[in-house]
């Protein structure tokens, strides 16, 4: 048996490209759940990204030994109510994309599971006292931490929830969770 219960999806494979994910539910009834066709990216792409991610480790080496452990800033304001207007409008584009049930959903979670992740990690790291560390680390464990994760496991599960969502053989649609 895997997650949510029904038993571990099988992949069926066409022309050597995953194509579509069939499965059984533990009632007994079937699913069968169309996968993207995706071909992988170029050779470029990925020596981009690994390229830029060697050059980061040592720049992030000397940044850490060279900075300074304080700093002053003119726009700290700024910087930290334009982070936060926009964390609530990625939060709001997971919920209009949930509810739309658009393809955009996945995107829009990821992202919003990285800038809760980025909020949390400064909102810890940048507390001038006791108190504001106490609530940062509150804050991080208990709502950040948390709702990073759900958005995780949205970005993760969003097509199949959708796909198993939709009425299959002219069947009533049945939501995820009268399933469980």
């Amino acid at each position: 048996m895997g997650l949510h219960g029904f038993i571990q999806p099988k992949c069926v494979v066409a022309d050597g490209i995953t194509d579509r994910r069939a499965g059984r539910f533990s009632n007994g009834a079937s699913f069968d759940i169309p996968m993207s066709r995706h071909r992988p990216p170029p050779p470029w792409i990925v020596a981009l990204f690994a390229l830029a991610s060697l050059v980061l480790v040592p720049t992030a080496v000397v940044l850490v030994s060279a900075l300074p452990s304080r700093h002053q800033s003119e726009h700290w304001d700024v910087a930290w109510g334009g982070f936060d207007f926009m964390l609530a409008a990625v939060l709001l584009a997971v919920a209009f994309a949930a509810w739309r049930r658009s393809p955009w959903l996945e995107g829009a979670a990821a992202a919003a599971a990285t800038l809760l992740f980025v909020d949390a990690w400064f909102d810890v790291l940048t507390a001038s006292s006791r108190s504001e560390l106490m609530l940062a680390l509150t804050e991080a464990v208990l709502i950040e931490g948390p709702l990073a994760i759900l958005c995780l496991w949205i970005a993760r599960d969003a097509e199949r929830v959708f796909a198993l969502a939709e009425p299959q053989d002219g069947a009533p649609a049945q939501s995820e969770l009268s399933r469980r």
